[in-house]
């Protein structure tokens, strides 16, 4: 088996880490434990759940973690709109980045599938 970081859907999600960072650079100081928080932590958590998930043994592990990572994609999806909301973005920054999260969604579930008919 790939090692993780061979994996398309986690390089992805590591861009979209970065992008995360970069959108919560210019958020209001006083939101550095609120909404830039948020974003940042759940952004990590997307590669994190992918990689760990991936060096686990058992398949329904693996499973387990992209589970765990499609929600974490889900939170973020809503920190993005609701900071868009705030007026912290732009419709346009949200709308590329729901652009990135709607394909690593589409991935992680292609991959789930995958996964999936292995253990049937």
């Amino acid at each position: 088996m790939q090692h993780y970081q061979q994996l398309v859907v986690w390089q992805k999600a590591m861009d979209l880490v970065v992008l995360c960072y970069e959108v919560t650079k210019s958020f209001p100081s006083e939101e550095r434990y609120g909404l830039t928080s948020q974003i940042r932590r759940a952004g990590v958590s997307v590669p994190a759940n992918i990689a760990e998930g991936h060096s686990r043994f058992h398949t329904k592990e693996f499973l387990n973690h992209l589970s765990i990572a499609r929600g974490s994609l889900a939170e973020l999806e809503t920190e993005l709109m609701i900071s868009q909301r705030v007026g912290f973005l732009s419709q346009e920054q949200v709308a590329k980045l729901l652009v990135v999260t709607d394909e690593i969604g589409r991935m992680t579930a292609g991959l789930r599938q995958s996964l999936e008919a292995k253990l049937a």
